[in-house]
């Protein structure tokens, strides 16, 4: 029989997901996926150096980017990760903190 893992034991995978809308409703212009391509390896070199988490990847579509993290801890993640995703250009924007069954969002 297994034992449930409690809600606050930090056992959980924690994600921080970043939305950022583009200027068409498609999957955006070259030149904006190449700037959200380069953002993701800037904060994939800095969660592996902070051993924070990892960057999983991004979604284009809908007029919308949206980047994904994983790691032990949604608040030390993000705080790796924000001066990056502040200092792309596409607004409006928001960050999602996932603690387990907890959301708290971030507007950019």
């Amino acid at each position: 029989m297994e034992t449930p893992i409690a809600p606050d034991s930090g056992d959980e995978e924690h994600a921080v997901i970043a939305h950022f809308q583009l200027a068409s409703d498609g999957f955006g212009n070259a030149d904006q996926r190449e700037r959200i391509y380069d953002a993701e390896q800037v904060m994939d070199a800095a969660t592996e150096e902070a051993g924070v988490g990892e960057v999983d990847g991004n979604e284009f579509g809908g007029g919308e980017a949206v980047v994904y993290a994983y790691g032990p801890d949604a608040d030390a993640l993000f705080k790796v990760l924000e001066p990056t995703l502040r200092s792309l250009p596409f607004r409006p924007a928001h960050v999602l903190l996932r603690r387990g069954d907890n959301e708290t969002r971030v507007d950019l």
